[in-house]
C-alpha cells in the first residue's frame, strides 16, 4: 500500500510499512523512512512505479484546463476526490485523482484552500481582480526587460530619465523603474551612478554629488519664495567711528567689522560691530520662516547657498560706503597696559569705511609677527593695536601663542578649473579676528545670562562640545559663557541670540522664554543641519582635490605619513590610505604614485614609491 500525503505545504508519496491509529511508518522512494500523521494522508493507492508517480500525475495536471475546472466545481466547498469523480464522470484512478489535486494546488487564485484536500472556488469578482493583477505584473515584467535591454545598450529610457534624482539618491524599490535599473546594474556589474553616466544621464560628476546634497537638504530647490523685503532702520544713532571689516575675497555676507578711536580721556575705544538683520524682521515672519528652514548658509568650493535671501543680505551686510545697522560692543582699553576699563553695547548705525580682504593686508602678518611697522597697508595702525589687544585677550583665557598652527586651504573654482591655496591659520590677523569674536560671544552670552534672558550657548566639558540653552563653561576656549552671536547673516542660532539680545537691550520681553519648546527645537535642528552641511563641505573639498590631481596631471605626489598606512598628500587637504606603505613613523615624508582617481566614488588609489627628503614636503 502507498500513500500520497501533505507535508510542509508540498505533496509526497511513500510506501506504508506499518500503520497505527493516528500515524503511519512509511518509506520514501529514495529509501528514507519517516513517521507521518494519518490526518495528512490524502490518497491511498497501489502503484509499482512509486518513484515516478508524482511526475506522471503532474503531466496529467498540465493537460487540465484551469478555467474549465473552475467553472465545473461550483460555489460550495468541495474535496478534490469529489471534483475528480465529477470531472472524469466516474471513479478516478489514483493518477487522475492526484492530477486534479496538483492542479487545484497550483492555481491558488482560482481555488482557495479550506483544509487538507479541500477547496472552494474563488468568487468571480475576486478571480477577475486577481487575474488583472497578474496581467499587470506580466506587462510590468515585459516593460522592465525592455528597459533593461535599453540600459545595457547605453540608452536611457524616458521613464527612467523622469525619475533620475529619485533613482540616484532615494530609490523606491517597489517601482518598476528602480527594478529595471538595479537589474541592469547587476547584469553589467556597475553601480547606478556609473551606468547612468554611461547612458549620458549625468551632466558631470560634480552635478552628481551636488545633486545628492540638494535632493536631501533642498527638496524645494535653492530659490527663495516671494516675501516683502525688510527695511533697515534709519532712525538709529550714527556711530562716530570709521569701521572696517576683514574677510576672504569671496565673502559677501559680512557679519562683523571693527573700529578703533581715541577717547578724550586718552583711552582707546575698540568697537566690534555685528550686522543686525534682527532689526529688520522678527520671529514668525516670512523671512524668519525661510531662515528657520535653512538654519545656516551652506558652503562648498565655488559657490554657496545662503541662509537669507540676497535682498536681505544686501540690506544688512556690513558693506562699505555707508552706515549700516549693527549691534556694537565697545571696549575701552588703556593704551599702555591694554587693560579693559569697561564695556558697553549699543544698537546703532555704523559707517563702514572699507571692506578689507586678506590679500590686501597679508603684508601686515609678517610685520606683526616680527614686531615692526608695516607700510602701505590700510588701517595698519588700528590693526596693530587690535592685534596687541588680542594677545592680551588670549592670555586672559589661559591660552598662549605656542599652539601649533594648522594649514588652511582655500578653494577657488572658475568653470572647470580649481585653484587651491594654502595659508597658515593662526596668523596675527586671524588671531585678531578670532579673539574679538570670542570676546563678543562671551560678553553677550554673559549679558543674557545675567539678565535671565534665554539664549543658545556652545559649551564644552570633558572634551565634548554641545549646544545648550543653559549657560555653561566652554573649557576649550577658556570662557565662562559662549553664545554664538557674531554671524547672524549666516547662522540661525546667532540670529536667535541677536533677537534675544535686542529685546534685552531695549527692555522688552524676549521672543523666546527659557523653557521655550521652539528654542529647544532650534538647538536640535541646527546641530543636525550644521553637521550635515559641514560634512558636505568636506566631501566637496575632497572632490575638488581629486579634480585638481587630474587637472594638474599629477602622477607622483609628495606626502606625509599620518599613521599606519594613512598619508596626507602635499599641498592638499587630502588624506589617502596607501596599503603598500611600509611601516614608517608619523611625519615621515614619502612619495606616492597616483594610480587611479575616481570622481564618482571620490576615491584616489595610490601606491608607495620611495622616501622623500623632508624639505620637499610643504
Amino acid at each position: 500500500m502507498n500513500v500520497l500525503y501533505e507535508e510542509t505545504g508540498s505533496f509526497k508519496v511513500a510506501a506504508v510499512l506499518t500503520e497505527h491509529d493516528a500515524s503511519l511508518h512509511v518509506e520514501a522512494p529514495h529509501g528514507k523512512r519517516a513517521k507521518i500523521k494519518s490526518a495528512n494522508v490524502l490518497l491511498r493507492f497501489d502503484d509499482a512505479r512509486l518513484d515516478t508517480f508524482l511526475d506522471r500525475a503532474e503531466a496529467i495536471a498540465q493537460e487540465i484546463d484551469t478555467d474549465f475546472l473552475w467553472e465545473a466545481c461550483g460555489e460550495p466547498e468541495f474535496a478534490f476526490l469529489d471534483l475528480a469523480r465529477e470531472y472524469h464522470g466516474r471513479a478516478p484512478g489514483p493518477l487522475e485523482a492526484a492530477g486534479i489535486l496538483l492542479k487545484l494546488h497550483a492555481a491558488p487564485m482560482y481555488f482557495h484552500r479550506k483544509g487538507k484536500g479541500r477547496f472552494k472556488a474563488a468568487p468571480p469578482d475576486t478571480l477577475k481582480a486577481a487575474l488583472a493583477g497578474l496581467e499587470r505584473k506580466r506587462q510590468q515584467h515585459v516593460q522592465i526587460e525592455a528597459w533593461v535591454d535599453e540600459l545595457k545598450g547605453c540608452a536611457l529610457p524616458e521613464a527612467i530619465r523622469a525619475l533620475l534624482p529619485q533613482l540616484l539618491y532615494r530609490p523606491d524599490r517597489n517601482r518598476a523603474e528602480t527594478k529595471a535599473l538595479e537589474q541592469a546594474c547587476a547584469e553589467l556589474g556597475l553601480s547606478p551612478a556609473r551606468l547612468l553616466e554611461r547612458c549620458g544621464a549625468l551632466p558631470s560628476t560634480h552635478d552628481y554629488h551636488l545633486g545628492r546634497f540638494l535632493f536631501e537638504h533642498y527638496p524645494k530647490g535653492t530659490g527663495f519664495p516671494e516675501f516683502a523685503p525688510p527695511t533697515a532702520p534709519t532712525d538709529l544713532p550714527i556711530a562716530s567711528v570709521a569701521a572696517f571689516s576683514l574677510d576672504d575675497a569671496t565673502t559677501t555676507e559680512i557679519d562683523d567689522a571693527f573700529s578703533v578711536t581715541r577717547r578724550e580721556d586718552g583711552c582707546m575705544r575698540i568697537g566690534v560691530h555685528i550686522a543686525a538683520p534682527g532689526l529688520g524682521f522678527a520671529p514668525g515672519t516670512e523671512i524668519d520662516r525661510i531662515a528657520r528652514e535653512r538654519l545656516s548658509t551652506a558652503y562648498m568650493p565655488g559657490t554657496k547657498i545662503t541662509m537669507l535671501p540676497p535682498a536681505v543680505v544686501d540690506r544688512f551686510s556690513l558693506t562699505e560706503n555707508g552706515p549700516r545697522a549693527a549691534v556694537s560692543l565697545y571696549i575701552d582699553v588703556d593704551p599702555s597696559s591694554l587693560v579693559a576699563r569697561g564695556e558697553e553695547t549699543r544698537i546703532e548705525r555704523v559707517p563702514i569705511a572699507a571692506n578689507l580682504r586678506h590679500h590686501e593686508v597679508d603684508l601686515l602678518n609678517d610685520a606683526l609677527a616680527e614686531g615692526r611697522p608695516a607700510t602701505g597697508v590700510p588701517f595698519a595702525a588700528e590693526l596693530e593695536f587690535l592685534h596687541r589687544f588680542a594677545l592680551v585677550l588670549q592670555a586672559g583665557r589661559g591660552k598662549t601663542g605656542s599652539q601649533v598652527d594648522r594649514t588652511e586651504y582655500s578653494f577657488y573654482v572658475e568653470g572647470d578649473r580649481v585653484t587651491i591655496t594654502e595659508r597658515k591659520r593662526g596668523s596675527p590677523l586671524d588671531k585678531l579676528v578670532a579673539e574679538l569674536m570670542i570676546l563678543v560671544n562671551r560678553s553677550w552670552g554673559k549679558v543674557l545670562d545675567d539678565r535671565g534672558v534665554a539664549a543658545i550657548y556652545r559649551a564644552q566639558g570633558d572634551g565634548k562640545v554641545r549646544m545648550t540653552t543653559v549657560a555653561a563653561e566652554h573649557q576649550g576656549l577658556g570662557v565662562s559663557h559662549y553664545a554664538w552671536s557674531s554671524s547672524p547673516l549666516r547662522r540661525y542660532v546667532d540670529l536667535v541670540n541677536q533677537w534675544q539680545l535686542l529685546a534685552c537691550l531695549r527692555g522688552e520681553p524676549p521672543p523666546f522664554g527659557r523653557k521655550s519648546a521652539e528654542l529647544l527645537a532650534v538647538v536640535r535642528d541646527f546641530e543636525v543641519t550644521y553637521a550635515a552641511l559641514d560634512e558636505f563641505q568636506r566631501q566637496m573639498e575632497q572632490y575638488w582635490c581629486l579634480r585638481w590631481l587630474i587637472q594638474e596631471g599629477v602622477t607622483v605626489s609628495g606626502a606625509e605619513v599620518i599613521r599606519e598606512n594613512l598619508v596626507k598628500l602635499a599641498h592638499l587637504p587630502l588624506y589617502v590610505r596607501v596599503p603598500s606603505l611600509p611601516e614608517l613613523p608619523p611625519g615621515t615624508p614619502v612619495e606616492v604614485e597616483v594610480v587611479n582617481v575616481d570622481l564618482i566614488d571620490t576615491h584616489v588609489r595610490c601606491v608607495y614609491k620611495r622616501p622623500q627628503e623632508k624639505r620637499e614636503v610643504a
